[in-house]
């Protein structure tokens, strides 16, 4: 029998010693509870503090390489379909494979496209398609600011043998990935520029909205659980796009700081939330993900004082009104960040996505079971998307986990400015008598990955990755008569087992 009991106002303690037969003592704590705190008013707050920027699966993102300078949590980066598809049904995944391998070793998950076109760069279109006789369209790009002109090759996406490859490709990639921990997020890509959806300014060369729903459907069969991105926003009477706004995707925003915000003029309806808007898809951040790309032409300067971005796109403003999760940004990753600026970056990458604050806590321990009770809100701008396990923590005198114990919280749904969650298990644990502090955690399920961290002061203060959240004593009371016997105390006492105050 043991227990940790927060002592405030309307509560009486009283030092009760109990001897037993052989004359030896056991010191135990007899409760007596007033009407306010016998209601059950017991859980006891927790303080706030910032979560890191590289919290996992948000902030800003870089391209492969050697990223010290700035805290991030993903590494993102195109794959040439031709690196890895062989054949209509072969395909050699070691090129891909090594770019997992290569982020996860640094801790960071992986967000991924592939593309079949590229500006200035060879045609990622399988060889065994050209060999059968695939069309390109070779042609000088010239959307492709700040970046020169440059050669870029168009496949006849219409084409019957590339539609059937681009399929069994993605069934085949979902067959081997989906569901993968190191794999953070997919884009469709495939097709267009880049596999950005587009061939501006030939966008009669583009995928025609049959072309673009066997793909989309593809993806939406092949990953049920890997989170998709799609490039644009589109409603059932968009132009160009076929419908996506009810499908599992979220989006991808690639002019983030630029071409972001609506301003309603018609030369910017092609802006991000302007596509949101069009498309009835504004309020699709609670439930898929949101990310994008700070545009280039920013890179170097946003966070400067004052910002470069274009009146109307500050960051701040754009992070609002897109509840985005991740961005990748190679300007915060350039050594020329510093000072002022650098701390800027760094606050703005705190902003990004979730950040999941636990307000208060109660925990009781009693007739060998241990109850808790959490507070959980968001207070930042997304949810988590992943259902990521939820674990307690008992850590004895010596810092070792005397026990872990699995939950069934989830961390999804949690919404930003929306009614606080609670969080309620109760579990049999059998502890040596002793006092223990009770931990929290979301472990991430890719090994070595960073494990997400909540908003408080005591995270990580007694081992790392994990949430302090009080104390418990596990004490031996057989000893002792009927009437020193904690467990005979009222219900409302017991619940009191739960916070910031113990017996000296």
């Amino acid at each position: 029998m043991g227990m940790r009991i927060r002592v405030g106002s309307g509560v009486r303690r009283e030092r009760v010693v109990c001897r037993n037969s052989s004359g030896s003592s056991s010191v135990v704590l007899k409760v007596i509870c007033l009407t306010a705190v016998a209601a059950g008013l017991c859980a006891a707050p927790l303080a706030y503090a910032p979560a890191p920027p590289d919290n996992p699966l948000k902030g800003f993102i870089p391209y492969p390489g050697v990223r010290s300078s700035f805290p991030h949590s993903m590494v993102w980066d195109y794959t040439k379909l031709s690196d890895v598809m062989k054949g209509p049904t072969s395909f050699n995944w070691a090129p891909f494979e090594q770019k997992l391998e290569a982020a996860a070793a640094r801790g960071c998950q992986f967000y991924a496209r592939f593309y079949l076109e590229w500006p200035g760069r060879t045609t990622g279109v399988p060889q065994f398609l050209l060999d059968e006789g695939v069309r390109l369209r070779t042609w000088t790009n010239t959307n492709t600011q700040p970046f020169p002109p440059a050669i870029d090759h168009t496949p006849d996406y219409e084409d019957p043998r590339l539609r059937a490859a681009l399929t069994n490709f993605i069934h085949a990639l979902g067959a081997r990935y989906d569901g993968d921990p190191r794999l953070g997020f997919l884009g469709l890509g495939l097709l267009g520029t880049w596999g950005e959806w587009h061939n501006s300014p030939n966008d009669l060369w583009f995928a025609s909205k049959t072309v673009q729903r066997e793909v989309m459907n593809a993806f939406e069969a092949a990953f049920p659980t890997t989170k998709l991105v799609a490039r644009y926003p589109a409603g059932p009477g968009d132009s160009r796009y076929a419908a996506n706004q009810a499908r599992s995707m979220g989006y991808h925003d690639d002019s983030f700081a630029w071409a972001t915000v609506h301003t309603g003029r018609k030369q910017d309806d092609w802006f991000f939330e302007s596509l949101l808007r069009r498309a009835g898809a504004l309020d699709k951040w609670r439930h898929e993900p949101i990310g994008g790309e700070v545009r280039p032409e920013v890179w170097d300067c946003l966070f400067d004082e004052p910002s470069c971005a274009p009146p109307g796109q500050e960051f701040d403003r754009c992070v609002e009104v897109t509840h985005v999760s991740w961005l990748s940004n190679e300007g915060v990753f350039r050594p020329g960040l510093q000072g002022a600026a650098r701390e800027r970056a760094l606050r703005a990458a705190q902003r990004l996505g979730y950040e999941l604050y636990l307000a208060s806590a109660e925990l009781a321990f009693d007739d060998d079971h241990l109850s808790v009770t959490l507070t959980v809100t968001n207070t930042g701008v997304a949810p988590f998307y992943y259902d990521w396990p939820v674990e307690l923590g008992v850590l004895d005198a010596t810092g070792g986990l005397a026990a872990t114990l699995p939950t069934d919280w989830k961390v999804t749904g949690i919404l930003p400015d929306e009614a606080p969650r609670q969080w309620r298990h109760r579990v049999r644990l059998s502890l040596p008598a002793g006092e223990y502090r009770v931990l929290v955690r979301v472990p991430n399920p890719m090994q070595g990955g960073r494990p997400l961290r909540f908003a408080n002061h005591d995270q990580d203060r007694d081992l790392d990755g994990w949430l302090t959240l009080g104390t418990i004593v596990s004490c031996l009371v057989s000893d002792c008569p009927p009437e020193c016997d904690l467990r005979r105390l009222g219900r409302a006492a017991q619940n009191l087992l739960s916070c910031a105050w113990h017996w000296p």
